[in-house]
């Protein structure tokens, strides 16, 4: 996984996104404080080429009672662990069946396995940019920040 590069989008997301800053690939400012940061110059812009395909996604009309099958490589990306916080969220009513394919879409985007915590951050921004759902954001934020267990025993 692109360790950088997701610390890239979490940095933007935690000091931007939260505040709806507009994030456009030619935020030369936003760059610039970046690198100053540290982030090196291709992790920032693949971040943004990230965040810029996360903007561009069309909903499709899942249907609600569709059964999601994982293909052969959404499987090697996204571990059993994963899988099941997707299930869950979306059985929870956090994620749609349209907001969970966007969430596959951008995790396959990272091209490497993606850990847990690194699936709870993609679905907190797929959230935040896709979603009118102020209570579904809310309870992924406690997921993400470890204010509530994920899932019940």
């Amino acid at each position: 996984m692109k360790e950088n590069m997701f610390d890239v989008l979490i940095y933007l997301f935690e000091n931007y996104l939260e505040d709806e800053v507009d994030l456009t690939p030619n935020s030369n400012a936003i760059r610039s404080e970046l690198l100053k940061m540290g982030f090196s110059q291709p992790d920032v812009s693949q971040a943004f080429d990230w965040l810029d395909s996360l903007d561009q996604q069309d909903l499709v009309d899942c249907q609600t009672r569709a059964f999601r099958i994982f293909s052969e490589q959404e499987k090697t990306q996204l571990d059993i662990e994963c899988r099941n916080l997707l299930i869950f969220l979306e059985h929870t009513s956090i994620l749609s069946p349209d907001n969970r394919e966007i969430v596959i879409d951008r995790a396959m985007a990272l091209e490497d396995e993606i850990s847990l915590d690194q699936l709870k951050w993609i679905v907190l921004m797929v959230l935040l940019s896709q979603s009118d759902d102020e209570v579904a954001y809310s309870r992924m934020e406690d997921i993400v920040y470890d204010l509530t267990p994920a899932y019940l025993h």
